[in-house]
């Protein structure tokens, strides 16, 4: 599958703007500034496909990327305090509002940060996942971060947090390109079969 051919196509900042579900659709899920953006971009190999940010909480719509075979799905991060109230529950309804259609999600990439266990928010996404059965892996961002020790512990801990509902999870690093191959593989998979 080629990720080079991906073009920005909209932005959705209420539910009612959504596309229709046409293709196969890549879901990007976490928590603001864990890294959808970079990963997305490392995935289609261009710097700025999709807008990275140094300040949480700024994707603040669903973007979608369109590619030949599939769509990518970057939606809002969530976690982040310094947003109102009323644009958090703008964020709920749309992510809601998002997976409550019947959209073609072939794959949901859930990404935690991998130098810290997975937050409540993390851990709330992935039992919603489990709960209505969205195929998803676990992306373990920013593992460049860590020495070798710290990898080893993480690994420890992903694997008793994940391992009993058999979830996979992933490292990943956007600057040092770890995992890339394996995560273009199975969103390969998800979507080709």
């Amino acid at each position: 599958m080629n990720f080079q051919h991906a073009e920005f196509e909209l932005a959705a900042g209420v539910a009612a703007q959504l596309p229709a579900s046409d293709l196969p659709e890549v879901v990007f899920s976490g928590r603001s500034n864990v890294g959808k953006s970079s990963l997305l971009n490392k995935l289609v190999n261009r710097k700025a496909l999709a807008r990275t940010s140094a300040t949480p909480g700024k994707t603040a719509t669903i973007n979608f990327y369109r590619l030949p075979q599939c769509r990518f799905v970057d939606l809002p991060g969530y976690g982040y305090a310094k947003v109102s109230k009323n644009e958090k529950q703008r964020w709920a309804d749309l992510v809601n509002g998002y997976f409550a259609q019947q959209r073609r999600v072939s794959l949901v990439l859930q990404l935690v940060d991998m130098r810290h266990k997975p937050t409540a928010d993390d851990m709330q996404m992935i039992d919603f996942l489990l709960a209505n059965q969205f195929p998803f892996a676990v992306i373990c961002t920013k593992s460049d971060k860590l020495n070798q020790r710290e990898t080893q512990a993480q690994l420890k801990l992903f694997e008793e947090l994940f391992s009993s509902n058999s979830v996979h999870f992933y490292p990943f690093s956007a600057t040092k390109g770890w995992g890339k191959e394996e995560i273009e593989a199975l969103i390969s998979q998800s979507v080709v079969g």
